[in-house]
């Protein structure tokens, strides 16, 4: 018999400004690693109708030991990295990057023709063993990335993880992860299985639901960077990211008026020690030490 999970916290989205300049919302790296969020590093919301906050973009740079999932949601990101591949992601494409041992690139918005961007990126740790792997990248079209659409009403767009039988084309990463975007309507209740032991998280994008409403005891919530008193069984809105227990099977999720919309992401717990400095993510300080020396002496990307 399956077991709902609990809320253990929530939090809002905290802004800053990261690349050459550009404006976002980071829901996940502003505490740095946390034993709690493993796999998870990083989640950035860039998110805006002004150019001028994210032409600027984030021109090449390094990664090494870690993945970066980039999904778009509105505008459009071109791209290049070492490994010669060029393009632009648009609206419900994403790409997922496995930097390994080593990979250089850059990543441009451009908005769409009205100006609106938004999308977001997640970073995801790699164990010691897979840290120097080969690097490898995964483009993925709108039109490639199945919807589920569940008796309840919910729609599913599957983009890595099995959500009825469907199985999304993302498949072979190191933490089994799932990602998903969810749309639940008004008036509904999703129920989703996951895999006990396994951190989860959801990032509200639109709308609002109850991501624990079945507990009445309070949890810690943190509201940039203020550790706050919150009930549990809240309401959460958007921008607001929400941290499950790793024990038990399944999330519900109910919502009231309008629906909601949100990304659920769960992934393998790692359980090793994190030496993070910028965009790069090994287990030591002496692997990071070697890590930017390599990218200084231009011996960085393996061959």
């Amino acid at each position: 018999m399956s077991q709902t999970r609990r809320v253990v916290r929530s939090w809002k989205s905290v802004p800053t400004i990261e690349g050459a300049g550009v404006h976002l919302k980071r829901a996940l790296g502003f505490q740095g690693s946390s034993p709690e969020l493993d796999p998870f590093l990083l989640l950035d919301d860039f998110h805006s109708h002004t150019p001028s906050e994210y032409l600027p973009g984030f021109p090449w740079h390094p990664h090494r030991g870690m993945e970066t999932v980039t999904y778009v949601l509105e505008g459009t990101v071109a791209h290049g990295d070492s490994m010669g591949n060029r393009g632009t992601i648009g609206a419900g494409d994403m790409q997922w990057m496995t930097a390994g041992s080593g990979i250089i690139h850059q990543e441009m918005p451009e908005g769409g023709a009205d100006g609106r961007l938004w999308g977001l990126q997640l970073w995801t740790n790699l164990p010691r063993s897979h840290k120097m792997m080969t690097p490898r990248y995964r483009e993925i079209k709108a039109e490639d990335i199945p919807e589920v659409v569940l008796n309840s009403g919910s729609r599913i767009k599957v983009i890595c993880g099995t959500v009825d039988g469907t199985r999304g084309p993302v498949q072979d990463i190191i933490a089994e992860p799932e990602y998903l975007d969810i749309t639940v309507p008004p008036h509904s209740r999703l129920q989703h299985r996951v895999t006990d032991g396994y951190t989860a998280l959801a990032y509200v994008l639109g709308g609002a639901a109850y991501f624990d409403e079945e507990s009445e005891s309070p949890s810690d919530t943190v509201s940039r960077g203020a550790l706050q008193r919150e009930p549990r069984g809240s309401l959460h809105g958007p921008e607001s990211i929400i941290e499950y227990e790793r024990e038990r099977d399944e999330i519900s999720v109910s919502t009231e008026n309008e629906g909601a919309r949100f990304i659920l992401i769960t992934g393998q717990p790692i359980g090793e020690p994190v030496a993070w400095a910028g965009p790069i993510v090994m287990n030591t300080q002496e692997e990071l030490r070697t890590a930017f020396q390599e990218y200084r002496d231009g011996t960085f990307v393996k061959k």
